[in-house]
């Protein structure tokens, strides 16, 4: 089982990532992660932290000449702008006097509820955990996930279909001819917009909306398209409620920061659709086997993954700091007052879909492994091309 945990505060010396359950013989390089690094910084409406920071992964353990050899992999993130925050985030040192207590809460973050839960006397150490900075350690050790499924001819890619009022209103065919090269293929393209959009008309709207809300101090929210191509049918379970394909896939994508709502493909819309206009029929031919010529589950029936893409969508609500102050309240004296500004950004929705892909990987990597066991590459692949064998021989997919 691939389990992993993360430490660190946003403006700390670094963040961190402890992966346990790699299997060994995994080719891994630290490019491969901080490539992903990278893309993660990305998108445009992001705001000042992302050109001080450059991202790089520092691998401490479980890797051996280049491959993973079953241990827990340990690896390090420092943050560039804790030579800005040495006193304001001083681990050991008294407080300096002119450190003042943060004590107004913003609205939609978790600065309230955490005080409270924590007993803090300050704000300041809500918004150091909480903040989405910590997608980057949670992308690092998500990647090592995605590299195990890669190696096994699965992969994961995303792209952004909503920003503010800009909507990608159908996918066009070429996303079908994307997903027949592999998900990957979907990354690529959508990373070359600066919104990770496929579509220019719809990319040309969002840019357009991010600028309009920067100007007016507000932030923008968006829907993130996940896929997962080359899951074979038969991963995950129904017979248990914690061994579900969708509810963990569904619990990892609403684990990221500020995201409030996940589909299984098209959900919300088949929900206001009869079964016979929902459901995928099998289409068996002597030529190609068993086929569906739809995928409105989204690659998941009876919680198992059905042998089609895996389609997740995302909802990012907009970040909750705005340089615009919302109506809010001092804790301390109790009476009404704005909100404060936190640094932050317009739009993090391109990004987000970095962090979706990474969290879901290790998801489809244990659904894997629960279901082929091994403990090394080699070993787990030759068993994986005989259940795809097996599978292929009897309904031809």
């Amino acid at each position: 089982m691939i389990r992993y945990f993360t430490a660190g505060e946003s403006h700390g010396p670094a963040l961190s990532a402890i992966v346990e359950g790699i299997p060994a013989g995994v080719s891994i390089t630290p490019e491969d992660i901080n490539t992903e690094l990278a893309r993660r910084q990305q998108g445009y409406g992001r705001g000042g932290r992302m050109k001080i920071e450059t991202d790089k992964a520092e691998l401490l353990s479980g890797i051996r000449f280049g491959k993973s050899i079953g241990s827990p992999i340990a690896l390090v993130i420092k943050n560039r702008d804790w030579a800005n925050w040495t006193t304001t985030m001083a681990q050991f040192e008294k407080p300096d006097e002119q450190i003042s207590a943060i004590t107004i809460p913003r609205p939609g973050h978790a600065d309230l509820a955490g005080r409270i839960k924590y007993g803090l006397d300050d704000i300041r150490p809500v918004i150091e955990r909480s903040s989405a900075r910590e997608t980057a350690a949670r992308v690092a050790a998500g990647t090592l996930a995605k590299i195990f499924l890669k190696a096994l001819g699965i992969e994961i890619g995303s792209y952004i279909s909503t920003i503010g009022s800009a909507t990608e209103k159908t996918p066009d065919g070429r996303l079908a001819e994307l997903l027949g090269e592999g998900a990957e293929a979907v990354s690529r393209e959508a990373d070359l917009s600066s919104v990770r959009m496929l579509a220019k008309a719809t990319e040309v709207d969002a840019i357009a909306a991010i600028d309009e809300a920067k100007q007016r101090g507000d932030t923008l929210g968006g829907i993130i398209e996940v896929f997962i191509t080359g899951v074979p049918v038969g991963f995950g379970s129904y017979v248990q409620h914690d061994r579900r394909l969708d509810a963990a896939l569904a619990s990892a994508i609403l684990s990221i920061q500020a995201i409030k709502g996940v589909e299984i493909g098209p959900a919300f819309e088949n929900a206001r659709k009869p079964g016979s206009a929902v459901h995928d029929e099998f289409n068996l031919s002597a030529k190609n086997g068993l086929t569906r010529k739809t995928n409105r589950a989204g690659g998941i029936e009876g919680s198992m993954s059905n042998g089609e893409t895996i389609h997740l969508r995302a909802a990012m609500k907009p970040i909750s700091s705005l340089f615009t102050p919302l109506q809010s309240f001092d804790v301390e004296t109790l009476q009404p007052t704005l909100s404060r500004f936190e640094r932050s950004d317009t739009c993090a929705v391109p990004a987000a879909g970095i962090v979706a892909e990474a969290v879901v990987a290790p998801v489809i990597a244990n659904a894997l492994l629960e279901k082929l066991g091994g403990d090394h590459l080699d070993e787990i692949r030759q068993r994986l091309d005989l259940y795809r064998e097996s599978v292929r021989s009897a309904f031809g997919f």
